[in-house]
């Protein structure tokens, strides 16, 4: 990798490839007139919605609102980033990709050192691999992972291993027979450096992280080895050692058997978030293929996003003590701000003393199914909780009940779930929906930090498309008084909608050179797409990132196209060309305040000079 990828490659690349052709390799497409139909490969549906059409070299889903070109479908199913979905396509066509000198020195070292740690890192899976077979000390692995119900099968789906004793196993194998440094091996949290003043030489300066331990690979949604978790084997502490934050391995993104549960089916139901590894696995062994373990943290937007982009429920299973309820309380405010319609999310308490993989040998597979189906709903456990220490029937706990429902219920995303728990918290506290619309209203919402002018709230836009999945302006409203909306800067949401739309370049009336007076980065890279975008007509989404590849504003760019919400296709058009007046008329208020400060200059000036009477 030396550079960026030059734009007129991915526009003739995608002038090349055909979009039903890439699609049907890895979805089974069926014509349909013109078109081809299939079940959405992104969410869980029995009619097919997914559509894609030959023509514009488009797909587009009626029921989840997922939607693009052949780019975008390889990064979203084949969880690729951009470079990484061009080199797929243009492999396809036997193309090689092209790189622009000068500029991606940068992108080269990065790349050249993310592929020495995951090598290192996959030399290290296959060693202890191998030492689980091999190594003397095997025996007490191997029956404890018998003790646990594992068998050798499931131990090798896993890339279940042995860290020996001894503190420089991994260490001299790398080293000796792969030829990898001791900087790698350490940036790739294999290896600990020991203290300076206990370092006896060079070649004592470093030592095994994981010592005598069960070996649990974590993997990408590639299935690359990023890193480790151990299960010690002795009495030493910790019970559980997990690989350090690594250039490769993020623990808050990451999620054990994620990748493997994949492999077992690629269009799953649902997902169960257990805490352990071992839990996974276990699982796993009684045909239960579709849980996943947390990295040593609680369970975050980011895990979720994942899961959900994938299945249309989740369930977390906790211990039923009071330690699990409090991360049980913890998950379910993680996850009220992505509850949109159509998603789940439910809560399974095990009895004292037992988990997951305690209770599926005792029960079998088909005991702890029954339990799943049994697990709270969100909305259930949400009053469950908050009703346990209050008395709903007095006018002191309706009112506590009331402080304390709203702020949470006003993360919920607008739609019809949100409603029904306004409807619950009415019949729990005896009140009128007036009231609940009042207090929802007058509830404060946390606000964004602004970098670009904010406009006002525009008008409403006209009504979404049927199947949009998306709240239309012809819905009811949710309170009596006008609603406040958390609003971006105007230049970010501006940003927003060009990267859905790149064609609003060209609809949109725009004076380019009254927008420069706002000295803003959010503006300024609003303004070059918007130049980009005008000078090249036929320009899609991912040609605009294709752009910035490689720069801090297209990784901008690319989080603001995965993470932020937009706009119903069908009023796009009308909040960009409010957006683009408003930032407009603050550049006009900006520019008159200079001329006002100018023509005061002189007065400022001949006051200082006049003499005291």
């Amino acid at each position: 990798m030396a550079g960026l990828i030059p734009q007129h490659f991915i526009d003739d690349l995608l002038s090349r490839v055909d979009i039903v052709e890439v699609i049907d390799k890895r979805v089974k497409l069926r014509k349909t007139g013109k078109n081809y139909s299939a079940c959405c490969p992104f969410h869980q549906e029995k009619t097919p919605s997914f559509s894609v059409e030959p023509d514009k070299q488009f797909y587009y889903c009626f029921g989840c609102g997922a939607g693009g070109n052949a780019l975008g479908f390889v990064m979203d199913f084949d969880h690729k980033d951009f470079p990484e979905a061009v080199e797929t396509l243009a492999n396809d066509l036997g193309l090689t990709v092209p790189r622009e000198q000068g500029s991606g020195q940068q992108d080269a070292r990065r790349k050249s050192e993310h592929d020495a740690l995951v090598a290192a890192l996959e030399q290290a899976n296959q060693y202890y691999q191998q030492q689980l077979r091999q190594h003397p000390s095997r025996q007490r692995a191997v029956s404890y992972l018998k003790s646990r119900g594992l068998t050798g099968q499931i131990a090798k789906r896993f890339g279940i291993g042995l860290a020996p004793p001894g503190w420089e196993n991994l260490l001299q194998e790398l080293e000796h027979k792969y030829r990898i440094d001791r900087a790698t091996m350490e940036k790739a949290g294999l290896v600990i450096a020991r203290e300076a003043a206990k370092r006896k030489s060079d070649t004592d300066s470093h030592y095994d992280r994981f010592r005598d331990r069960i070996m649990f690979p974590i993997r990408d949604a590639r299935g690359r080895v990023i890193g480790f978790g151990g299960r010690v084997l002795g009495d030493d502490k910790p019970k559980y050692l997990n690989s350090p934050e690594t250039p490769v391995y993020h623990k808050g993104r990451e999620l054990y058997g994620l990748y493997e549960s994949r492999q077992a089916s690629r269009k799953p139901e649902r997902f169960l978030i257990v805490e352990g590894y071992m839990d996974v696995v276990a699982l796993a062994q009684h045909g239960i293929d579709f849980a996943v373990a947390t990295l040593g943290t609680a369970t975050n937007a980011t895990h979720l996003t994942r899961l959900f982009r994938l299945v249309p429920e989740v369930v977390f299973c906790f211990d039923g003590d009071d330690a699990g309820r409090a991360a049980a309380w913890r998950a379910l405010a993680a996850s009220l701000p992505l509850m949109e319609d159509g998603r789940q999310i439910r809560f399974l308490f095990l009895p004292e003393g037992e988990d997951p993989d305690t209770l599926v040998r005792k029960e079998g597979s088909k005991g702890f199914l029954a339990r799943l189906d049994k697990a709270r709903s969100l909305s259930d456990y949400f009053f469950e909780h908050l009703l346990e220490e209050l008395d709903a029937t007095s006018m002191d706990g309706r009112a506590k009940l009331f402080s304390q429902a709203i702020p949470l219920i006003k993360q919920l995303p607008r739609g019809l779930f949100q409603q029904l728990m306004l409807d619950e918290l009415a019949r729990q506290t005896q009140s009128q929906r007036e009231t609940i619309n009042e207090l929802l209203n007058n509830t404060p919402a946390p606000t964004e930090p602004t970098t670009s002018p904010v406009p006002p709230a525009p008008p409403e836009w006209p009504d979404t498309p049927p199947g949009s999945g998306r709240q239309s302006a012809a819905e009811p409203a949710l309170n009596t008084r006008p609603k406040q909306r958390v609003q971006k800067p105007a230049a970010l949401a501006a940003l927003e909608l060009l990267l859905h739309q790149p064609d609003l370049a060209q609809s949109t009336e725009i004076n380019v050179e009254q927008l420069r007076l706002l000295d803003d980065p959010d503006t300024s890279l609003l303004l070059e797409l918007l130049e980009f975008a005008r000078s090249h007509p036929n320009t899609g989404t991912y040609a605009l990132l294709g752009h910035c590849y490689g720069t801090p504003q297209g990784n901008r760019l690319t989080q603001l196209l995965k993470n932020e919400k937009i706009t119903p296709e069908a009023g796009r058009s009308h909040e960009f060309s409010f957006i683009i007046k408003s930032l407009q008329q603050e550049a006009e208020k900006q520019a008159m305040r200079r001329q006002l400060l100018e023509r005061l200059k002189p007065l400022s000036r001949s006051a200082k000079n006049e003499p005291m009477d």
